[in-house]
């Protein structure tokens, strides 16, 4: 066990922990988007997403996931872990900027346009899980692999906190920077306008840690048992 284990850890940890900040925040930011693009004047209740939108919205990624599985670890097996997983981190920084930036004004377009980024962010996240389970399996001995896996697996946890924290802090920021009254009170101004770039900077914020590794993915040497084995370089 050498220094450069722990850096894999933290490096194939940090695509975890980005993984899972992308796919479970959704579930956090679901009612904001309820109260902005679904909220009816005059009803005594806010806004909620329609059953049907608020499944696709938080679902979308998961299919995504799962054919990113099956397609990057094929790839991954034909032309190494290492530039796979870069191609990986690319569409996860890219597909977490389009979420937040999703198109238009009418809740159809930005619904539509925001499942279409969610998709691909997922299919982006499939490839990361093989790949980062397979790579520290690769760099660790017989003896500590278990162990490494369950330290990479664990930042899966970490990201969780991560996306209800930043979720919180946002929110609370906006809040104090404009702040607004409660829905029983005056529905119309329950909601400000500025509550819409709450959720696309909780969004976008999941491209930070994809962008702060890309840099140590691409440091980082093929694995040696690919090298060995399946390239023929011994």
């Amino acid at each position: 066990t050498q220094w450069y284990h722990f850096t894999a850890v933290v490096v194939a940890g940090m695509g975890f922990f980005t993984d899972s900040y992308d796919l479970f925040v959704i579930s956090l930011i679901t009612k904001l988007l309820g109260r902005i693009y679904y909220q009816v004047p005059g009803s005594s209740s806010p806004g909620s997403l329609p059953d049907g939108i608020s499944a696709a919205v938080s679902g979308v990624a998961f299919a995504g996931t799962f054919l990113g599985q099956i397609f990057f670890g094929c790839l991954g097996d034909k032309l190494g872990r290492k530039r796979v997983y870069g191609l990986t981190l690319l569409i996860m920084t890219i597909c977490s900027i389009g979420s937040g930036l999703s198109l238009g004004n009418d809740p159809k377009t930005v619904m539509v346009t925001l499942c279409f980024f969610r998709f691909w962010l997922g299919f982006g996240i499939g490839g990361d899980y093989p790949l980062s389970a397979t790579i520290m399996s690769e760099y660790a001995n017989k003896r500590t692999r278990g162990a490494f896996i369950a330290a990479v697996f664990g930042m899966q946890g970490v990201g969780i906190l991560a996306a209800g924290g930043v979720s919180l802090l946002v929110s609370y920021i906006f809040e104090i920077k404009y702040p607004s009254r409660a829905y029983i009170l005056d529905g119309a101004a329950s909601t400000v306008p500025q509550a819409d770039y709450v959720w696309r900077i909780i969004l976008m914020v999941g491209a930070l840690p994809a962008l702060l590794t890309y840099y140590w993915r691409m440091k980082m040497p093929e694995t040696a048992r690919y090298t060995a084995l399946v390239a023929k370089n011994a």
